[in-house]
């Protein structure tokens, strides 16, 4: 294959994903502001008129930015490969060493540096000008750049180690490096996750332990009933940054903590944070991080054999703008352009994660109340400003959650199935 065959296959790919992305935009939009004026039949006991336009003109401005710093990243995209700009730090990457390895590792901090300062503008817009006008956003410039600093300093401790020892193997382990490479960065993986709740995320915020009371009582029954076992229940001060609220499972083994946003815990009463942590056990019971991390896995596999055998096609780094072909080079440029063929798999991915929100839900609806989840849901819905009437085109192919009316529907039908049962 010739170079001009990859850039042509590259740019059809390239023009498909815009066109799509910008048509589904488009549909959502248009979708949102149709629906601004009449809250949905089943929400409008618990929200306002007011709150649904907010949520409305929240999701419609949230758009309006994203395709402007699409168009901004597009640009930028096409400057580093076809343009040339991988190149051009490459030539600059390449006058500060002689080794291979080290001129990598050197072309990888020039290349964040630059991906830090192109995306800052967008980082700073949605910060402090979109969630600051909806008031959302808690975040000071003090903690924002700390939080800068702390994650420039993460990603040269971790990251730095991590690359060298992948342009190691490249370098080292002949045609199957590929191989040995997916074998180190899967125990990474794992490890990272195993020593994220105790050593990661407590550099950018606080945990302290649910203090006593009714809801680490419901809590802990739950657990119990479940038969699940974590190494602490802890309160993350995610006010400190934001408004909106979440719950989650880290780690794994005996590592696993469960963590609650303060502002969760603000909104919700005692049975409803019962049900939000339900359905996060319910992921775990379905073992639905344990599939979410070996499809990880899966792909990683395929992309670095995919990478192994495009490393030396002189023709594939040409057709993508690259003249220098390179380990670094090699792991750069495909991780960049990966994301433009893989593009139409979106719609899959997002159909499995929505079928696991559906088993998660109804594996909470056995173990807590259905009715209690549904108002938690409605709550958060109204309290994260989130869109109550999405395009169904846009939310089929993004959505990792369903929308709220056909979640809240599913819901309803689980709560009356159990109360049918009960009444038996």
């Amino acid at each position: 294959m010739e170079a001009s065959f990859f850039t042509k296959i590259f740019l059809v790919a390239l023009f498909v994903k815009s066109l799509i992305e910008s048509l589904l935009d488009k549909r959502n939009m248009d979708h949102i502001i149709k629906h601004k004026n009449e809250v949905p039949e089943k929400f409008k006991d618990q929200i306002t008129l007011a709150d649904h336009q907010k949520a409305a003109s929240y999701s419609v401005e949230k758009i309006k930015a994203s395709q402007v710093f699409h168009l901004v990243d597009l640009v930028v995209f096409l400057g580093l490969t076809l343009m040339g700009g991988l190149e051009l730090i490459n030539h600059f990457a390449m006058g500060f060493s002689t080794t291979p390895i080290v001129t990598g590792l050197i072309f990888f901090a020039f290349l964040g540096i630059f991906s830090s300062i192109v995306s800052l503008p967008k980082t700073l817009y949605f910060t402090f000008v979109i969630e600051e006008k909806y008031g959302f956003n808690k975040t000071t410039w003090k903690t924002f750049l700390g939080d800068m600093l702390k994650g420039a300093l993460l990603t040269v401790i971790l990251g730095g180690p991590i690359a060298y020892a992948i342009l190691w193997l490249m370098a080292k382990m002949g045609n199957l490096w590929w191989v040995y490479t997916f074998l180190f960065l899967s125990a990474v993986q794992l490890l990272l996750i195993f020593i994220f709740p105790t050593f990661i995320a407590p550099i950018f915020n606080k945990f302290t332990p649910l203090e006593e009371g009714e809801v680490k009582n419901k809590i802990l029954n739950l657990l119990a009933r479940c038969g699940f076992k974590s190494s602490g229940l802890f309160v993350m001060d995610a006010s400190k940054r934001s408004g909106h609220g979440n719950a989650y499972f880290t780690g794994f083994g005996k590592n696993k903590r469960i963590v609650f946003f303060d502002t969760l815990l603000k909104s919700l009463d005692a049975e409803e944070v019962e049900a939000v942590l339900a359905h996060e056990l319910g992921h775990m019971k379905k073992k639905h991080v344990i599939k979410g991390m070996i499809k990880g896995f899966l792909f990683s596999f395929i992309g670095l054999a995919v990478l192994g055998y495009l490393k030396n096609n002189t023709a594939f780094f040409n057709g993508h703008g690259v003249q220098t072909i390179t380990d670094y080079m090699a792991l750069t440029l495909f991780s960049m352009v990966a994301g433009t063929y893989t593009f139409l798999l979106t719609p899959l991915s997002s159909y499995t994660s929505r079928k696991y929100e559906y088993e998660a839900d109804q594996f909470a609806s056995e173990n807590a109340q259905a009715g209690k989840l549904i108002s938690a849901l409605v709550k958060m819905y109204k309290d994260n400003a989130s869109s109550l009437t999405p395009d169904p085109v846009f939310s089929k192919f993004y959505y990792s959650h369903p929308p709220a009316l056909e979640r809240v529907s599913f819901l309803e039908k689980l709560q009356g199935v159990r109360t049918e049962v009960r009444a038996n």
